[in-house]
């Protein structure tokens, strides 16, 4: 939880707490990212990573920023502060209820910060090693304690 100046209650850093039987899995959801109300390309993105062309991206920070009392923003997730991501597919798909899952520790991390997530996030058009569209195949990911990074 993180605490709030503002007089609001703490805030949960993931959007959903499941439970599958062998524990609790934190799950954030996002939308893919768009431009222009097209799906936004990963390559527009980022020139210098080399993204694939037919990749998508989504984009890895809170809505509001602000600082924390040490003076770090907050808008970034941190590693460790969700289990893993769901990205809606709707921009691309036409569904909404179409999603990609993903294990938050293969993420890319930030090159400013590698304790934080990188902004954005290559997405595939397609399920593959890294990203899947089935759920409980991504907690079975996440329980299997696989140490890898997301590649494009």
């Amino acid at each position: 939880m993180v605490g709030s100046s503002s007089g609001y209650p703490p805030v949960s850093l993931y959007d959903f707490l499941l439970d599958d039987g062998h524990g609790p899995v934190k799950l954030q959801v996002k939308m893919q990212r768009r431009q222009n109300r097209n799906p936004l390309m990963a390559s527009e993105v980022s020139k210098s990573k080399k993204w694939s062309s037919d990749f998508y991206v989504v984009e890895t920070q809170r809505t509001r920023g602000g600082k924390t009392t040490a003076g770090e923003e907050t808008r970034p997730y941190r590693f460790g502060e969700f289990d893993l991501l769901a990205v809606s597919m709707g921009a691309s798909q036409g569904r909404w209820s179409a999603f990609r899952y993903t294990v938050q520790r293969w993420l890319l991390p930030s090159d400013k910060d590698a304790a934080h997530l990188n902004i954005y996030q290559p997405v595939p058009p397609a399920p593959n090693e890294f990203w899947t569209d089935d759920f409980v195949t991504c907690v079975g990911w996440l329980r299997s304690t696989v140490q890898q990074r997301i590649t494009s």
